[in-house]
């Protein structure tokens, strides 16, 4: 299965949590999936088996370009 997300994305999950949201910050990755609610800020921990069942989109994704994009720059004057 092809990984459709990485540390730092906003994910939807397809359970609302109690406090009343369900999206979640992916915060550490590996074998288990730490993950922390964006309204209240409780993290937990799932096994990647189960946070890849339960993840039902990827709401926003963490940029780690720069907006030009990699490998460019801004031209100085000459």
């Amino acid at each position: 299965m092809e990984k459709k997300y990485q540390l730092g994305d906003v994910v939807e999950m397809r359970r609302t949590h109690p406090c009343g949201t369900n999206a979640w910050t992916i915060i550490r990755m590996g074998m288990d999936i730490r993950i922390k609610c964006v309204h209240c800020g409780r993290s937990v921990l799932l096994p990647r088996a189960k946070f890849e069942r339960n993840l039902k989109r990827v709401i926003r994704t963490e940029q780690l370009d720069s907006p030009g994009g990699p490998g460019l720059s801004a031209k100085t004057g000459d």
